[in-house]
């Protein structure tokens, strides 16, 4: 059964909570974390770290077992709130051996799609998964200026510059799709599925909407 853990406030808030592997824990975990998270005051979108919360748990019930032991850390790290999910398990997770079914849902294809990094460590105890979420909207302005940025230096690329008098946001917009297109060009000479990178990019990016 989860347990209210312990709380070190420091330079960084962190919170350790143990948990059981079984799908009656994932709840009180989710209903544990949102009531840390709330304390905390942390200005994060708890809609998404409970359903983060609920795939890395329920992830151990499938992959390592029911009943198994497994420890949640939550720890604030200035502009980024980590979720890290500890199991005595050393076989690492991947997109293919967990992927999208209509048993265990999206698991870490929407681990993925909703954190802006995430990953698996080996532990001496067994492994950890990963993943960490903005702790505010800054995120999504970076990624606009990213994106105007890289479509301002791409303007001059096969004719993407607008002609003389045309409205600036038109020239990107011409810009982003040249864009995208050579991109997807790319994906599928790498031998990767174009239509696979563009589900994905729409998961990032009606994650991050929906947070906002």
């Amino acid at each position: 059964m989860a347990v209210p853990g312990y709380e070190v406030t420091e330079r960084r808030l962190r919170c350790v909570l143990p948990f059981e592997a079984a799908p009656a824990e994932v709840g009180l975990l989710r209903r544990t974390v949102v009531k840390q998270l709330s304390r905390w005051g942390t200005p994060v979108a708890t809609d998404e770290a409970e359903l983060l919360v609920t795939e890395l748990a329920t992830n151990v019930v499938k992959h390592v077992g029911e009943g198994a032991s497994a420890t949640l850390i939550l720890e604030w790290r200035g502009e980024r709130l980590r979720l890290e999910v500890h199991d005595k398990s050393q076989v690492v997770p991947s997109l293919k051996t967990m992927g999208c079914d209509e048993e265990c849902g999206r698991g870490l294809h929407l681990l993925a799609a909703l954190a802006v990094d995430w990953g698996t460590v080996l532990t001496a105890m067994g492994k950890a998964v990963w993943c960490e979420i903005p702790i505010s909207g800054r995120h999504a302005c970076l990624r606009i200026e990213r994106a105007v940025e890289a479509l301002e230096k791409y303007e001059g690329v096969d004719g993407g510059v607008a002609p003389p008098g045309r409205r600036r946001d038109v020239g990107l917009e011409e810009s982003a799709v040249e864009l995208i297109a050579d991109l997807l060009h790319w994906t599928a000479a790498c031998g990767r599925d174009p239509e696979d990178i563009l589900d994905r990019a729409q998961m990032h990016y009606e994650a991050e909407a929906d947070a906002a």
